[in-house]
């Protein structure tokens, strides 16, 4: 007998949602700017916590026109980001799941359309997801530079959904503000706490009882 969803679609986060890949991250900004002393790392820090979910390239900007004082140019985004790229991507490839994530994609993705938008680049994305052989599960993959938002509505225009049947599952403000904006329904997956509306779930060992 077919199962029924609540929704014809699920898009979810990446990082922290389906991998436990956050502590790589911070780690890794972290490394890049020690130069820049503890306290402006600190602040840093404080900011990509705040800000899980947006491109690492709005965060770069931000260190430097907004912290650090200085003019942030073409040439700093590119050396940031391919030297942000090469800190993380193997360890992003070798990361744990986050529990239940695997086994409900493998357990779902044949009879229900499942999505990623990521604030991850796209071409780093889609190299992770093919090494990590999760790229079957998915419909299609999309990362930065959209934004949430716009991803959504992209996979609701491509496939003809409507969006009250589109549930998100993201652990940001910036995966909420962009449910919001598309119009299509949240839920929090996050093992600390996120300030978010509605439910959380501290991983996806009991995603299926909401989408049933």
């Amino acid at each position: 007998m077919p199962i029924r969803y609540k929704y014809d679609a699920l898009v979810f986060d990446f990082d922290g949602v389906l991998v436990e890949s956050e502590a790589i991250k911070t780690q890794a900004l972290m490394k890049l700017f020690v130069d820049r002393g503890r306290d402006l790392v600190q602040k840093i820090v404080d900011y990509h916590a705040r800000n899980f979910g947006i491109s690492r390239l709005v965060k770069f900007r931000y260190f430097h026109e907004v912290l650090f004082k200085e003019t942030y140019t073409p040439e700093i985004e590119k050396d940031l980001a391919e030297r942000f790229s090469r800190l993380v991507e193997e360890k992003v490839i070798d990361a744990p799941w986050i529990a239940g994530a695997r086994e409900f994609l493998e357990t779902h993705h044949h009879s229900l359309p499942l999505f990623i938008a990521s604030g991850t680049p796209e071409g780093e994305l889609l190299r992770i997801i093919l090494k990590r052989n999760m790229r079957h599960y998915f419909r299609s993959v999309h990362g930065s530079p959209p934004t949430k938002a716009n991803i959504l509505r992209k996979i609701i225009g491509d496939n003809g959904f409507s969006p009250d049947r589109v549930l998100m599952v993201g652990d940001s403000e910036a995966d909420y503000a962009g449910a919001s904006e598309a119009k299509v329904d949240f839920l929090a997956c996050s093992n600390g706490s996120t300030g978010l509306p509605g439910p959380v779930l501290p991983d996806l060992k009991r995603l299926e009882a909401f989408i049933r």
